[in-house]
């Protein structure tokens, strides 16, 4: 849930490296937003640390970071209109030939396919995974940078929703708090002023 942090990152770094200003109504949104990440972590409730607090808080920011580079990289490829999966492709290409690698080192590389477990992920990689980050990647040269960080945040919440209809999990109140959280702090970020008739 901490790579979700990319919230606060993107409009920084968008910011300090592209010029890009946040909006006034991006800045008086993000401590909601980030509020509502805390709670549907579950880090004010109990058990939800695990072994190493420390290292995970570390490693969630290093991924909240990491995350928001590969948004405004992304963003930056995607700027040719006319090849909108272009910097995607080459992203999943890194991607595969980096975990080829790894998997060599570490040593528990295994390219023979087992069913249905690699049935599943063929089926996550071209659902959530290739239409998602298409539809992601062809808005992202479309909008502020930190208006689409916003915007990304709406898969916390249907993580939320996800694990209640798929797992059957009973989320907090807390972490249903966090949902109204994101879902406000996207609302009041994204809402048309009205205008007003002469």
């Amino acid at each position: 849930m901490l790579g979700n942090l990319q919230v606060a990152f993107v409009p920084i770094i968008a910011w300090m490296a592209l010029g890009e200003r946040p909006g006034a109504r991006v800045l008086a949104t993000l401590p909601l937003m980030l509020s509502g990440i805390v709670l549907i972590s579950g880090a004010l409730e109990s058990g939800a640390y695990g072994d190493r607090p420390t290292q995970g808080v570390v490693f969630g920011i290093a991924t909240g970071l990491s995350y928001a580079g590969f948004i405004l990289v992304l963003r930056a490829g995607g700027s040719d209109l006319r090849r909108p999966a272009g910097p995607l492709f080459d992203a999943t290409w890194v991607a595969a030939l980096g975990a080829l690698a790894i998997g060599a080192v570490v040593g528990d590389l295994d390219l023979v396919p087992s069913w249905p477990a690699h049935g599943w992920l063929v089926t996550l990689a071209l659902t959530s995974q290739v239409l998602g980050w298409l539809l992601i990647s062809a808005t992202l040269p479309r909008l502020p940078a930190a208006l689409t960080s916003i915007l990304l945040t709406i898969q916390p919440v249907g993580s939320v929703i996800l694990g209640v209809i798929i797992f059957g999990e009973s989320p907090s109140w807390l972490q249903l708090v966090g949902v109204a959280a994101i879902l406000t702090g996207l609302v009041l970020t994204t809402r048309r002023r009205a205008t007003v008739k002469a």
